[in-house]
């Protein structure tokens, strides 16, 4: 390690190791020659290398030049977190069906992009030079005991060649619109977020692309509520149905599923099917489909069912006791005044 090579870095000596990175980030964005078409850049971006090399090498960063721990067992070093542009979060909205199913989403929307005209080298137009500010146009910057040294940002050149982009001011970027086709992986519920690595705000000298975020909004169902995973629904059922049991179709989000209704009472009743609701997703279980059946009684009968009932009824009178518990016993209580009435003497 050379004690010039904070200096290359723009660095005061012993900074932490995210500010080296950071640094020769920004270094090597502004000067690697498929960037930069200065002369110098290749030479230049060769000395900001070597430099960051020197000082992982020396193991410099985040340490004392004595090396800090000698002797100790070393620890391995953690990976740090890479330095990024702003991240964007928006909303995703999506049908009960869409989410329970997954699907695919093309998200429209305003994200920093390439400038069209510079083709986001931010130089464009005439060509002019403006002074160094680090150096003040001299090259040269002063160097500590080894008195004065060429300046790292102009190169020693004391000045820049500049061709300013006149539509993005030499920043290269201009917002704009972006479609993105999104893949919705399914079971995901209200609040649940999605991460799209680098779909941010773009990349700048100093930071990585941003994320976009996209929280997960549901739309209301004419049908369906949901309650966790359970999907909840009420529908009509005959009264008729009720009493004698039969098949019946529950609607579900992946279409009817067919159900065995047992005899009872034309009562509101509850019909769960165990995991047959909202679809389970990472290591939570599929809801249960919960529908509430209310009986409804016919309102018009014609001839035809209005006999059919007739004969039904009158079956019924054959074992009133068990078919009809509570007409039996008002029957048996009452039998005195529904005798055939007796013939009255004069």
């Amino acid at each position: 390690m050379k004690q010039g090579d904070w200096g290359l870095l723009g660095l005061a000596p012993g900074a932490d190791k995210a500010a080296v990175k950071r640094a020769y980030r920004r270094l090597a964005m502004r000067w690697h020659p498929d960037r930069n078409a200065d002369p110098a850049a290749t030479e230049r971006f060769r000395e900001i290398r070597a430099a960051y090399d020197r000082l992982l090498e020396a193991g410099a960063l985040g340490e004392d030049e004595a090396g800090a721990g000698a002797g100790a067992e070393a620890a391995a070093p953690a990976k740090p977190e890479p330095v990024r542009a702003a991240h964007i979060r928006l909303n995703l909205e999506l049908s009960l069906e869409e989410a329970a199913a997954g699907c695919h989403k093309t998200l429209v929307y305003v994200r920093g992009k390439h400038c069209s005209t510079c083709a986001g080298s931010g130089e464009a137009g005439i060509a002019r030079s403006r002074f160094c500010s680090a150096c003040h146009g001299s090259g040269r910057i002063g160097g500590g005991r080894q008195g004065l040294a060429r300046c790292p940002d102009c190169g020693g050149r004391g000045f820049f060649s500049e061709r300013l982009c006149p539509d993005c001011g030499g920043s290269g970027r201009e917002a704009g619109e972006v479609s993105l086709k999104v893949r919705v992986p399914p079971g995901m519920l209200a609040g649940d977020e999605l991460r799209l690595a680098g779909q941010g705000e773009m990349a700048t000298e100093e930071a990585a692309d941003g994320d976009l975020y996209l929280t997960i909004v549901l739309r209301g169902h004419p049908l369906f509520r949901l309650a966790g995973r359970d999907l909840h629904a009420a529908m009509p059922v005959s009264a008729l149905l009720m009493l004698a049991g039969g098949d019946i179709a529950l609607p579900s989000l992946t279409g009817l599923v067919r159900h065995r209704l047992e005899p009872g009472l034309p009562e509101m009743r509850e019909i769960r099917l165990a995991g047959r609701g909202f679809p389970g997703r990472g290591g939570n279980p599929a809801g249960d489909l919960c529908c509430e059946l209310r009986p409804v009684f016919p309102r018009k009968l014609n001839a035809r069912q209005r006999k059919l009932l007739s004969e039904a009824d009158a079956a019924l009178e054959h074992d009133l006791a068990e078919s009809l518990p509570e007409i039996a016993a008002w029957r048996q209580e009452n039998q005195a005044f529904l005798s055939p009435a007796k013939g009255h003497s004069r």
